[in-house]
């Protein structure tokens, strides 16, 4: 008899058969072609990943010769093989950052100029209205042990425009102090700059609702009354630090001081003939007639400079090295996963 129409008992029968019969050989071929695609998708997923990391090394290469390229900073000056005098900048603000004069390059730039067999003298290229006292006070102590190491070579400081506050400390400690007529010298003296709102807070309304778990914590806060005893602590921190400025100063120029007038350490600042006159500097002139006097025509820049471009670069290569190691540690835990599947 024909089987049409068709019954539904009739199609659930042949469904089970059907799978049934896929269960065999059929199954198995199908579950190659799967994992062979699998496979086929982590290797191409593996040379996306390296070749992205080539693409991105072959651009950081190209951008680190670029930069140095474009680099200011001369050659090694200690590969110089004729007589000079070794200068060291101390220009801009005086603090720890590698954009500014800070001790660690500045006494790398002096060690140098010192241990030189052709510099014939080392020069401190100032410019600076100062800054960081501890910074300041390193580059003056590493001073007085390279002068001491080396005896037969001489130390001068020639202040530009401005030689004040932390840039003086520091060149207090040459042999010779050389000015323009026109330079600020001197600003011997110490500050902690601090505002108070309170006022102006409680026209406004605000309330100050800072606690703390010392009863000096809030020392000097802007939007607290002072009190006496906290302001007398303060004060006598800095007079303690201006003492050591203090020293420096007597110390680095001893009998030259031409006056023990106070007021030198005050905070005042005079014009280089002013200076000059109170002993704070030894006498007018640049860096051109101290060559003059030396009979030295070279001077070398032993500065280390600073390059923004490097530090550009480092976090670049530091991006790209995080991302590789990130995207193969997810391709890793990827595989991990389809293995345990």
């Amino acid at each position: 008899m024909s089987d049409w129409p068709p019954k539904p008992e009739n199609e659930v029968q042949n469904t089970q058969h059907n799978s049934q019969n896929i269960t065999g050989k059929e199954w198995h071929i199908l579950e190659k072609a799967v994992l062979a695609s699998v496979e086929e998708q982590r290797r191409a997923r593996r040379w996306s990943i390296f070749f992205k990391f080539l693409t991105f090394a072959y651009i950081l290469f190209i951008l680190v010769l670029l930069g140095k390229s474009c680099s200011t900073s001369s050659t090694d000056p200690t590969a110089t093989t004729s007589s000079h005098i070794a200068v060291v900048d101390i220009i801009g603000t005086i603090a720890a950052d590698k954009q500014s004069v800070n001790s660690a390059d500045t006494v790398k730039a002096l060690k140098k100029a010192f241990e030189s067999k052709q510099s014939k003298a080392v020069v401190l290229n100032i410019n600076s209205p100062g800054g960081s006292p501890v910074q300041s006070d390193e580059i003056w102590q590493e001073i007085q042990y390279l002068k001491k190491a080396h005896t037969g070579k001489k130390l001068y400081a020639v202040i530009g425009d401005t030689g004040a506050s932390g840039a003086y400390y520091i060149a207090s400690a040459a042999d010779e102090i050389i000015v323009n007529p026109s330079s600020l010298v001197g600003s011997i003296g110490v500050i902690m700059p601090n505002y108070g709102v309170n006022g102006l807070m409680k026209k406004l309304g605000v309330e100050d609702r800072t606690m703390t778990s010392g009863e000096n914590k809030a020392l000097l806060s802007m939007t607290q009354p002072v009190d006496a005893a906290q302001k007398a602590h303060v004060q006598g921190v800095l007079d303690n630090v201006h003492d050591h400025f203090i020293n420096a100063v007597k110390q680095g120029r001893g009998k030259k001081l031409k006056s023990q007038d106070p007021a030198i350490f005050s905070g005042l600042f005079w014009t280089g003939d002013q200076a000059v006159k109170l002993g704070i500097a030894d006498r007018t002139g640049s860096l051109n007639t101290l060559k003059r006097e030396l009979k030295v025509e070279k001077a070398v820049n032993y500065t280390i400079e600073y390059n923004p471009f490097d530090s550009v670069l480092g976090r670049i290569g530091s991006s790209i090295g995080q991302g590789f190691a990130t995207s193969l540690s997810q391709q890793m835990q990827s595989e991990q996963t389809t293995k345990l599947q």
